[in-house]
């Protein structure tokens, strides 16, 4: 069984082999058709219009079945690969061990924010962004800046005490569990951690940056820890809604899935530690 763990618990062979499979993706040319996936999804998900994965009840289990998706395509390289989580709210600082040299490499240099240390600078050849939103091909961060600060673990637990999952209008006006969690209301905990990384994780190409997976991961870790809070919380809408992936309607891109085969983990992955 896929056990997800904490990426600051990770061993020094974990790390390296986690690393290794991400390359080898983008060598392969198949990590660049989930930067595009995502990207276009950002693009067409709007307030008053389909939306699948931002803004709209589906935000959740789209990313589930996503980054499933994902580990999928690394334990294709290295079976022993797992998607590490990054618990913002406990490794909050630029000097997180996430962003030492030896993972993920640090902030970007301040006068283009260019990352430069690290597997997936642009010096190494081995990271070019090639699913862009400009004309720069190497990867950018500006962790923190303007004195950004990620959110706390209070915040956190004042998201998972809610009880109902979501609620009319059904996008980024929703009050509730999903839309506090994505970022659109209340103390912004997704949505926040997006913009305070910068560069590329404040765009729709996020995914250029290995960090958008350990981010989601623990964005799914905490939707588990809500579900298991309130099992009587039910995934809404039910039925009959526009615009929007009602429980047993399928899901876009993959059509053969829907929010509630992706409510239970468990037959995919569990986590280090529970809620």
């Amino acid at each position: 069984m896929t056990v997800r763990k904490n990426q600051a618990a990770l061993t020094a062979d974990e790390k390296r082999r986690f690393v290794a499979a991400l390359l080898e993706l983008k060598r392969s040319g198949r990590y660049d058709t989930f930067v595009t996936t995502h990207n276009a999804f950002i693009m067409s998900d709007t307030d008053s219009g389909d939306r699948v994965g931002h803004r709209s009840p589906s935000f959740l289990p789209w990313h589930r079945r996503f980054l499933i998706q994902f580990e999928q395509a690394l334990q294709s390289v290295d079976p022993s690969v797992t998607l590490p989580y990054w618990d913002w709210t406990a490794d909050r600082t630029t000097s997180s061990s996430l962003w030492a040299p030896d993972f993920l490499g640090g902030t970007g240099r301040a006068r283009d924010g260019q990352v430069l240390d690290g597997a997936f600078a642009r010096s190494g050849n081995r990271w070019t962004i090639t699913v862009r939103v400009d004309g720069r091909d190497y990867l950018r961060r500006d962790l923190g800046a303007g004195g950004r600060q990620l959110p706390t673990r209070a915040e956190v637990d004042s998201v998972l005490a809610m009880e109902t999952y979501d609620m009319a209008p059904w996008n980024s006006a929703s009050d509730g569990f999903r839309n506090h969690l994505e970022g659109w209301r209340g103390v912004n905990l997704h949505n926040r951690v997006h913009v305070w990384v910068g560069g590329q994780m404040a765009t729709g190409v996020s995914p250029n940056d290995p960090v958008f997976w350990m981010h989601h991961a623990f964005i799914d870790k905490l939707w588990a820890d809500w579900q298991a809070r309130h099992p009587r919380s039910a995934y809404l809408p039910a039925a009959g809604t526009p615009n929007v992936v009602d429980l047993h309607d399928t899901m876009r891109p993959w059509n053969d899935v829907t929010p509630a085969d992706m409510l239970d983990h468990t037959p995919h992955y569990t986590f280090d530690t529970a809620a």
